[in-house]
């Protein structure tokens, strides 16, 4: 641990000057709430992770956090081990969610309007058609192994679709890559 903050100014201050690799995150704070914190230290310093550490579990909070750049959502009742767990996995790149909320998400995705809507062309569009299928089973929660079994091509070479894929729509992690798939219609939820 390089420094604690009082409120979320002192957050967005504080990573500016100590550049820590991962940022622990509440929503409510004084001066400034977390995700408007969240949202200032990811666009500053866009390499830096930010894991969201709340009792506030409500699904508004979790678009948002996600929305503003975090890499992660955990909640304050999780055990040391899990924490410890959560910034090493976000630390590496990855991004996480707690269980109970991935299926909250899971299921709210699978009462959105059922009608089908146009994916987003203006961003979606400028992916390839190979990296547009690598999104919908980064959607669809499979692995960069996992995908590159379905789609008989080297696991490197997923690795390298996944990268274009962050880069082109100006997405953060493989969350907010699945968030986006399901928000412009590429991927629907099915069977919740």
């Amino acid at each position: 641990m390089v420094g604690q903050a009082v409120d979320g100014l002192d957050a967005v201050a504080q990573v500016a000057d100590l550049a820590p690799d991962v940022v622990l995150m509440d929503i409510r704070m004084p001066e400034l709430g977390g995700i408007e914190a969240t949202r200032r230290i990811t666009t500053a310093t866009p390499h830096i992770r930010v894991l969201v550490l709340t009792t506030f579990g409500l699904d508004e909070y979790v678009y948002e956090a996600l929305r503003a750049g975090a890499s992660g959502f955990l909640l304050k009742d999780a055990s040391s081990d899990q924490l410890a767990e959560a910034v090493r996995v976000v630390a590496s790149g990855d991004a996480l969610l707690a269980p109970g909320i991935t299926r909250r998400l899971i299921a709210g995705f699978s009462r959105m309007d059922a009608r089908p809507r146009p994916p987003l062309r203006d961003r979606v569009g400028a992916l390839t058609e190979r990296e547009t299928e690598v999104l919908s089973l980064i959607a669809q929660g499979l692995s960069n192994a996992e995908i590159a079994v379905r789609l008989v091509v080297a696991e490197q070479t997923v690795k390298t679709h996944v990268g274009r894929i962050l880069v082109k729509p100006g997405l953060r992690d493989r969350t907010q890559a699945a968030v986006f798939a399901y928000e412009s219609g590429l991927v629907r939820p099915t069977g919740y």
